[in-house]
């Protein structure tokens, strides 16, 4: 019998005549962590919608071959029947559903007489639990009561339940702290002794190298190249190569040409407290100060409060019994909400493109210019659609969308091109201060490399960035000068020539020692 639990032959799929797919071969030996890595938009995630189901059986061509069989899955169930099961980076949880329910949604426990047997549901729950670690775990909770690190492990305890083989985790650790996804591919490797196969996509090129016995590279719908542990290299920037065509030097691109001049952006005293407790203090005193073409960065471990500083800045969208000043080119404003912000020439791009950045069922054109409609787009509250036209196809070119038109749905676009036109979307307002939080967050080096650029662009425009990062190489390679945020107050400051993980992280522990 062969090595191979799974081989995909010459696999071609296309939407409306365009191939995301183009005689794409796959072969993953039995037992081991097979990585697909390739930029956004090569066809990763179709690759997998196209063996779990999602994309049925006659709508591509070529041959899936699953155990020595030829598989013809018309949906999902039917390669979850095989023991394949694919968990989305999008997770797939009912938040107001109980733990163990969450475990067999869709595969509930029943009684003889259809009946669920709860008894049987949450002892099995248990069981799958600690098959990923989490033994000690209340099955009763409901399971929007727990961080995103522990749903991520409870939707592999809901494969593990589904007697899964062959296990796809699109972007696992894309939301998770460096903690956290630790933890995850750590049981990754424990479920690897247990007999299960796993595909998993991720951007996150340090986790693939420790995690994965092969790496297969997919460019623009073709297959690359396919690289072995311990027969290949394994380092991230050899998977660059593979993934972009070219070797890439240098990460980030060298800020030329820029001029720093005054402080056009500056928070003082800001205190803000949480949204639901009037009594838990988020935010201390913070105290941060942005000149015109620098690019700020605020760093500091999850949780630490840097979002909720950006959100309570822009609009006072977070927190209640908010105090403090922001001043604007060195006057006081009073940014009471959203659109008070964005007048006064304040944007936000948020962590969340997806849920708060984009109206995923809606155009590129639309979404790109929602934010600037009011101001740069309508006159007596009548839409010039010529103009939104124009300057949607001219930041389309600009920032390098990748996309058939401007017409086409921000739903279908892959993450980085997403992320270009939340970007675009807020440029539209010609703001003098952009926030940008987690701007590359699930994307590819490629595509982060083309953000960075922009990023550049914007600050030799003469804009004040402020970009927050959980990525320390990200925020040291970008940032011309950055705050260390810690439980809600600042830490400490560093210039340039001072930047370095271990001072970040000196900060926050000198930080943590000081409040023991």
């Amino acid at each position: 019998m062969s090595d191979y639990i799974l081989e995909m032959n010459h696999i071609t799929k296309e939407f409306s005549g365009v191939k995301a797919l183009d005689d794409v071969n796959l072969k993953v030996k039995k037992g081991e962590v097979h990585a697909l890595c390739g930029e956004n938009g090569a066809g990763k995630s179709t690759l997998m919608n196209v063996l779990s189901g999602v994309y049925p059986f006659g709508t591509y061509s070529g041959d899936i071959v699953y155990k020595g069989e030829i598989g013809k899955f018309h949906k999902i169930k039917d390669s979850e029947a095989k023991g394949i099961v694919i968990i989305h980076q999008e997770l797939a949880l009912s938040p107001y559903l109980s733990v163990a329910e969450n475990v067999f949604l869709g595969n509930e426990q029943c009684s003889g007489k259809g009946v669920i047997d709860w008894t049987k549901t949450r002892a099995k729950a248990t069981e799958m639990l600690a098959k990923v670690g989490l033994e000690d775990e209340d099955v009763n909770v409901p399971v929007n009561s727990l961080g995103v690190g522990k749903q991520q492990l409870i939707e592999i305890a809901k494969a593990m339940a589904k007697d899964v083989e062959l296990l796809i985790l699109d972007e696992p650790t894309a939301a998770l702290n460096d903690e956290e996804s630790a933890k995850l591919l750590e049981i990754m490797l424990e479920l690897k002794k247990q007999g299960v196969t796993m595909i998993i996509i991720s951007h996150k090129l340090n986790e693939i190298s420790y995690v994965a016995d092969a790496i297969t590279v997919i460019r623009d719908g073709h297959t690359i190249e396919t690289l072995t542990k311990g027969v290949d290299d394994f380092s991230e920037d050899r998977i660059i190569k593979g993934m972009v065509g070219r070797e890439m030097t240098n990460r980030y691109p060298v800020r030329e040409g820029v001029t720093i001049g005054d402080t056009i952006f500056e928070v003082q005293n800001w205190n803000v407290y949480h949204p639901e407790d009037p009594n838990r203090q988020v935010l201390k005193d913070v105290n941060i100060k942005v000149k015109a073409g620098e690019v700020v960065g605020l760093a500091g471990l999850m949780g630490a409060g840097r979002t909720e500083f950006a959100m309570s800045v822009f609009g006072k969208s977070y927190g209640q019994k908010i105090s403090g000043t922001v001043k604007m080119n060195g006057k006081e404003v009073d940014l009471k909400d959203v659109r008070t912000a964005i007048d006064n020439k304040l944007a936000y791009v948020s962590e969340d493109r997806k849920g708060n950045g984009l109206v995923l069922i809606d155009d590129i054109k639309r979404n790109m210019t929602m934010a600037a409609l009011r101001n740069f787009f309508s006159k007596n509250g009548v839409v010039n659609a010529n103009e939104e036209i124009v300057k949607a196809e001219e930041y389309k070119k600009r920032i390098n969308v990748k996309a058939n038109s401007i017409d086409q749905t921000v739903g279908s676009l892959s993450g980085g091109n997403q992320q270009k036109v939340v970007l675009a979307k807020w440029m539209l307002t010609q703001p003098d201060v952009l926030i940008l939080d987690e701007p590359t967050r699930g994307i590819d080096v490629g595509a982060k490399y083309e953000i960075y650029c922009v990023i550049n662009d914007l600050a030799k425009a003469g804009k004040a960035v402020i970009i927050i990062s959980s990525e320390m190489p990200e925020i040291i390679g970008t940032c011309d000068r950055l705050y260390v945020i810690n439980e809600g107050h600042i830490a400490g400051e560093l210039a340039k020539e001072e930047m370095t993980q271990e001072k970040i992280m000196g900060c926050i522990m000198a930080d943590n020692r000081k409040g023991a």
